[in-house]
């Protein structure tokens, strides 16, 4: 498990998961697999409810439709918010599409979990072994789909 970061603008960062076992890796972040996986977005506008709802109901992109596990504010500024999203797909960079075709810029997006594995207190940069026990939940995880 890695931390990766990045500038603000385009450069997403948080947690990364780092292995030399590609079956394993494709099981877990394959869209398919339906496991969870949590960000925490700042947005360049204040959210409302249309938005959310906006994201919630999904949006067509190209031959795409995407759409949120389940979505909410986390804090708001003066001219920008902070979001949570809950992908289960995680489709090729779902959520700056669908904020896009919403006309809602990404400042920052910040993955902070995949399953249970949370990012925590994982300084930008650093990394650390998953847990046998960390890997066996992942691996539960997406037995259930």
């Amino acid at each position: 498990m890695a931390r990766a970061g990045g500038p603000t603008g385009q450069a997403s960062e948080g947690l990364l998961l780092l292995t030399n076992d590609s079956e394993w890796a494709a099981r877990v972040l394959a869209p398919s697999s339906h496991i969870a996986k949590t960000y925490h977005v700042q947005i360049a506008a204040l959210a409302d409810e249309p938005l959310l709802s906006a994201l919630r109901a999904g949006v067509r992109d190209g031959n795409d439709f995407l759409r949120v596990e389940n979505v909410r504010e986390l804090r708001r500024g003066e001219r920008n918010s902070w979001l949570e999203i809950v992908l289960k797909e995680g489709k090729n960079r779902q959520i700056r599409r669908m904020l896009e075709a919403l006309g809602v810029e990404v400042l920052r997006l910040v993955r902070v979990a995949i399953g249970g594995l949370a990012l925590g207190s994982l300084d930008k940069g650093k990394s650390r072994k998953l847990t046998a026990a960390e890997k066996s939940s992942v691996e539960q995880q997406n037995e259930k789909h």
